[in-house]
């Protein structure tokens, strides 16, 4: 019989609807029945492609042992931590002041007031018996000192930000040496080999690599540039992408981008459409640009609901194996390649007893693409061509295989990180489909997902439920705004300053100007978190900040830009401490600092001129276009057209404008640098 998940949206809470736990979702009935019954809590927190939860779903949830164990003395509640961060936030924290392990599936034992006093990650089933066994009889036998340990982890998780991390506003301005040296510290542990960090497992973190990209560019630092043009090149030729589908995974295991954790997350690829179109325009290299097409393409095929949003993830596993979808053995590529074989297994390293598990291959490209041309006798454009059929052939022989599984539901703080890449891709280099998908998806989130003003995070079968965190609305106002630049429709513009303006009033502290992460006037929960690390996505308060600055400047509104100045402020100690953690603020800093450019383009032709400075990649700049001075929008409004009513770019500076000109490469001249 399944049990009460069975009526969830969340794919992943629908996995464990036939368990034999009594599994609650997280609600009053879960939580009163702790309370009345006085009962310990089992808080399970994991997401749908996550291995390690379906390996120890298999072992333990499935078992009905172990169920029978944990229905009778737990009262045991079932999280998906993309419906609900802010209560993965709250308990990854709780398990992390333990001195324990974070990671996924999370899973944590409460007191019936749910204050928690015991956690960990993945347990084998073996493990778990004896953590269930104990614990039981620990909240019996041992009740009072549980009780007092779940106090003093309640009271160490809602311990004010600034308190815990010593946070206190700079009054001293911003200087340039202070900003290289962030980016000195940060790039010191740059892998000259494999690009990156020096680490494993290796993430991509594209706002470390955007912060050094813009740093490069404005700092005319030609040594940094290249470092992140080599990281995104092995980036793309390891086996974190899918040279055959295209689309990123999440991470890699090791050092050299080789085996990836086989999961694709849309925020990644969202992320990583944005940073690799800025490589693309900053170097013109054809390779950022196939990895963008690819992986558009992608997103469009296998992603994309009707209703024009996007899916969450696809899992890593297939048929109970991790990356058995995304594989080859030699025997499948030489009976599909033929006299093609030998370069091909040339390009991708593959091997014929299997270059990573026992006769799979992982496609792994360790060389470019001219060098391979030379060695097989081809020229460049022939290898491409070639590849580009044998692609299109193995992508014809995987589609035939068990798909991994799909989280169909649509999130839309990471709906919106996809439209930004999207809206990038398209500024770089005119790919209308790219345009199309990120205008629809724009459409879709503000006449689906935002009702009666309030921006909801998810959706599904026609409903949009859960509302949004302070996530959501920051990735989904940089997409609003993003999507202005692919045309200049004021509309963009104005839905993003009215979903800021009602983040403002439900989620900033005015005691510190920082956002919370949950509306702490919806459910009460035992803390209200504010997120200030940028990890594989910015931080809601760094977004937010950036944010706040761009629509200052487009609407000259002082107190969008003195709040996020104030935010800057009072993170900047911690800034200049731990940089490789604030990469999104450090790129605030560089915003603040040079200043930002605020580019006005009026008259005939305007938007097409606009378009046309977007082509090369100009960090640190607002554009704003109309073919007449647009009164809504106040850095348009007092700018005019030549005599001859031909467009004029004028670009200011703390809304003082140099010399309007007519061409863009007049303009270029103009525009910031460190």
């Amino acid at each position: 019989m399944p049990n009460r998940l069975i009526h969830s949206k969340s794919p992943y809470l629908l996995q464990h609807a036939h368990n034999p736990v009594d599994w609650f979702p997280w609600g009053e009935e879960a939580l009163t029945k702790a309370e009345r019954e006085n009962k310990p809590i089992l808080v399970s927190i994991g997401y749908s492609s996550c291995h390690w939860c379906h390996v120890m779903e298999r072992e333990s949830f499935e078992d009905a042992a172990v169920a029978e164990m944990m229905n009778a003395n737990f009262v045991c509640i079932k999280i998906d931590r993309e419906e609900r961060p802010d209560l993965d936030n709250i308990y990854m924290e709780a398990v992390q002041v333990m001195g324990l392990q974070g990671g996924w599936p999370l899973n944590v034992f409460l007191m019936p007031n749910q204050k928690p006093f015991y956690g960990g990650t993945y347990f084998p089933k073996k493990n778990w018996i004896q953590v269930l066994g104990s614990i039981s009889r620990a909240f019996v036998d041992q009740h009072a000192q549980l009780l007092e340990s779940a106090e003093g982890f309640g009271r160490s998780l809602s311990r004010e930000t600034i308190e815990k991390y010593g946070l206190k506003e700079e009054k001293e301005g911003l200087s340039k040496a202070e900003l290289l040296k962030i980016g000195e510290d940060i790039i010191r542990g740059f892998d000259p080999e494999w690009g990156g960090l020096k680490r494993a497992p290796k993430f991509p973190m594209p706002a470390i690599w955007a912060f050094l990209l813009d740093l490069a560019i404005l700092n005319e630092d030609p040594d940094l540039g290249a470092k992140v043009l080599f990281t995104l090149k092995k980036i793309g030729m390891g086996g974190i992408y899918d040279h055959i589908g295209g689309g990123f995974a999440r991470y890699s295991v090791d050092s050299e981008w080789f085996a990836p954790h086989f999961e694709k997350m849309l925020y990644d690829n969202g992320q990583l459409l944005s940073l690799y179109a800025k490589a693309y325009q900053y170097s013109k290299d054809d390779f950022y640009k196939e990895k963008l097409e690819e992986t558009v393409t992608w997103l469009e095929r296998e992603m994309t609901d009707p209703e024009g949003g996007f899916y969450a993830a696809l899992d890593a596993d297939s048929e109970g194996e991790e990356g058995k979808y995304y594989t080859w053995t030699h025997e499948e590529l030489t009976e599909h390649l033929a006299e093609n074989m030998a370069w091909f297994c040339n390009v991708y390293a593959v091997k014929k007893e299997g270059n990573w598990e026992p006769g799979r291959n992982i496609l792994f490209q360790t060389t470019s693409y001219d060098e391979n041309a030379r060695q097989a006798g081809l020229k460049p454009d022939e290898l491409k061509a070639r590849l580009a059929g044998i692609k299109t052939r193995l992508l014809a022989v995987r589609e035939n295989r068990i798909k991994p599984g799909l989280d169909d539901k649509i999130i839309s703080g990471w709906n919106g990180l996809a439209i930004s890449g999207l809206s990038q891709v398209y500024k770089a280099t005119g790919n209308k489909k790219a345009l199309e998908m990120a205008r629809k998806c724009g459409e879709f989130i503000w006449s689906e997902m935002v009702v009666d003003g309030r921006l909801y995070r998810n959706y599904k079968h026609g409903e949009a439920y859960t509302p949004a965190f302070s996530e959501d609305y920051a990735a989904v106002i940089q997409a609003f705004l993003d999507l202005y630049g692919t045309g200049f429709d004021g509309a963009w513009l104005q839905r993003a300053k009215l979903l800021t303006e009602g983040a403002l009033q439900r989620y900033l502290d005015r005691t510190d100007h920082l956002f919370y992460f949950n509306d702490p006037g919806a459910e009460k929960l035992i803390a209200n978190k504010k997120e200030l690390f940028d990890n594989v996505i910015p931080s809601s308060n760094s977004m937010m900040a950036r944010n706040l600055h761009q629509l200052g400047l487009y609407y000259y509104h002082e107190p969008f830009q003195k709040q996020a100045k104030k935010m800057l402020g009072l993170l900047h100690g911690i800034l200049i401490k731990e940089p490789g953690f604030m990469a999104n603020w450090a790129s605030l800093y560089l915003e603040q600092l040079v200043p930002t450019a605020e580019i006005a383009v009026v008259g005939r032709g305007a938007k097409q001129k606009a378009l046309g400075l977007h082509r090369s990649y100009h960090p640190n700049s607002v554009i704003a276009a109309s073919d007449t001075a647009d009164k809504e929008i106040p850095l348009l409004s007092d700018k005019t057209e030549n005599k001859d009513g031909e467009a004029l770019i004028y670009v200011c500076f703390n809304k003082t404008c140099q010399r309007p000109v007519t061409a863009i490469e007049e303009a270029l001249p103009q525009l910031p640098k460190l």
